[in-house]
């Protein structure tokens, strides 16, 4: 798939780092892109959008990320319940990264994440 024709979901409670991250995909030319704060509005949307990506953060309330890519994971329909995810997140803990590897996800981004790295990690979640 074509990077720029990708439709990406961004769930990020921060509002700056949210910016920053919407800002990031716009310069590499991802322009089909849709901001949520939480898991819980995300999750609802998703199935409406069907995104060929999910950027998220790990801790947010009321539904975190992990939660957020658990409850994905259990839809019923296949195209929205393997829609490729990575995370970004401020923790690098090997716990947290140890509870986001189980869920199959495409890559973990230590966040505000370099472009290159950001459209490096996209371009090969989106090959796979």
């Amino acid at each position: 798939m074509d990077i720029k024709r990708a439709r990406v979901v961004v769930v990020e409670d921060e509002a700056v780092m949210s910016t920053y991250i919407l800002n990031s995909l716009r310069r590499i030319g991802i322009l089909d892109v849709y901001a949520f704060s939480d898991g819980a509005s995300a999750l609802r949307e998703v199935i409406r959008l069907k995104p060929d990506l999910i950027l998220t953060d790990v801790h947010m309330e009321p539904v975190g990320g992990i939660e957020f890519v658990r409850q994905l994971r259990s839809l019923p329909q296949n195209q929205i319940s393997n829609t490729k995810v990575i995370f970004l997140s401020a923790d690098s803990s090997m716990a947290t990264v140890g509870e986001a590897v189980p869920l199959g996800v495409s890559g973990y981004i230590v966040k505000p994440p370099a472009l290159n790295a950001l459209a490096a990690k996209i371009e090969q979640a989106l090959k796979s």
